[in-house]
């Protein structure tokens, strides 16, 4: 990430006796148009390959870390792009799922994979209570509070900042192709979901998932139910087809594509009035 986008500190809160993150390290996230006045906020969780040295690549080769098994191929450039056609405030991730994925709960296994997508991880074989500490604290938690942090800055008692999450998938899983060209994830709050699942069906060439080709139905999609659904903001995930992001003319579709439907809520201010806190019934 480069331009306007604003370093984000390491958590001081280190369990582990060796730093995980050393100099040669990159910040936990990193921040776009922090500055922005929009009610609005994009996360990608996924937006990185990197590791940290420490760690030496998991034992992974090249070839592992530029597949979905380490990011979300395009999910990034998309949010960059998007965040500034509509002068948004992003944050990005700024390590690999492989190291930690951010948009688990800590009692899912996946959040530290020892196999992704059929690819053995050797370096998170096995690991210790205390390995996995240092990935939370310096990597995990500070990326989540600076996500609460800017979309705090942009609420009030009464009106809520909104939160919309971009991912992307693979054209294929467990031998199936997948028709969808876009999905809209969600779970209870309907404010951002619908209006966006009409905008891409107006297209009748695109094949649009609702809650597909994942579900975001609690427990799935740890960050929108974190930030979003459980403090009453609007929210949604997006998930692009990868085989539709690989050129930068395709990315830069998607982004006005995707800026255009998030035009029209961001004139809609009823949509950004606060609900009420979902129960207690979501643990982390």
């Amino acid at each position: 990430m480069s331009g306007d986008l604003l370093q984000g500190s390491h958590s001081p809160q280190l369990i582990s006796p060796q730093p995980l993150l050393g100099p040669g390290d990159g910040p936990a996230f990193s921040l776009l148009n922090e500055h922005s006045n929009a009610p609005l906020v994009l996360v990608c969780d996924h937006a990185s390959n990197a590791i940290p040295k420490s760690l030496n690549q998991l034992g992974l080769g090249d070839e592992s870390l530029v597949q979905h098994v380490a990011l979300d191929i395009g999910a990034a450039a998309v949010t960059r792009k998007v965040a500034e056609i509509l002068g948004l405030c992003a944050v990005f991730c700024g390590y690999s799922r492989l190291v930690i994925d951010c948009n688990r709960y800590l009692a899912d296994p996946s959040s530290f994979n020892e196999i992704s997508d059929t690819t053995v991880v050797p370096g998170n074989l096995g690991l210790s209570e205390q390995d996995k500490a240092a990935r939370i604290a310096e990597i995990r938690d500070p990326y989540h509070a600076a996500i609460e942090r800017v979309l705090q800055a942009r609420s009030d008692g009464v009106k809520s900042a909104g939160m919309i999450s971009i991912h992307s998938f693979t054209p294929r899983m467990d031998g199936f192709a997948r028709p969808w060209h876009v999905g809209v994830l969600w779970d209870r709050d309907e404010r951002f979901a619908l209006p966006l699942l009409e905008h891409f069906a107006n297209d009748p060439a695109m094949c649009v998932g609702d809650n597909l080709p994942y579900s975001g139905r609690h427990p799935a999609d740890y960050t929108i139910d974190h930030h979003g659904e459980r403090q009453g903001r609007p929210c949604a995930s997006l998930e692009i087809r990868q085989d539709l992001l690989l050129e930068e003319s395709q990315q830069d579709f998607w982004a006005r594509h995707i800026a255009d439907g998030l035009k029209d809520l961001l004139v809609q201010p009823d949509l950004f009035v606060k609900r009420g806190v979902e129960s207690s019934e979501r643990h982390e």
